[in-house]
């Protein structure tokens, strides 16, 4: 939430939502705590499993064959590590 307010954003100017896919509760979860639509959430746990790194790119292209994301999307990224490692990106689609 933090990383949308400094860009004065709201979840609402978000197409698209695309986590670490490491638990489908937990990016559920998320999605909920920042009201997103389930259309605007990418998951795919069930068909790839855990795969840690190539979580996000493999949800990106999932979203790219769907048509779910496309030129100009705004699309937040978020990812969890060991520990308390954690990441967001928050990007406009240029492809």
């Amino acid at each position: 939430m933090r990383l949308l307010q400094r860009n004065n954003l709201t979840p609402a100017d978000l197409d698209l939502f695309v986590s670490h896919q490491a638990n489908r509760r937990i990016i559920q979860s998320a999605s909920e705590k920042l009201g997103l639509q389930p259309e605007k959430v990418i998951i795919n746990i069930e068909r790839f499993g855990n795969t840690t790194a190539a979580t996000i790119p493999l949800a990106l292209n999932d979203a790219v064959c769907s048509g779910r994301l496309t030129k100009g999307s705004l699309v937040l990224l978020a990812s969890v590590g060991a520990g308390f490692t954690v990441g967001a990106v928050l990007l406009r689609w240029g492809f």
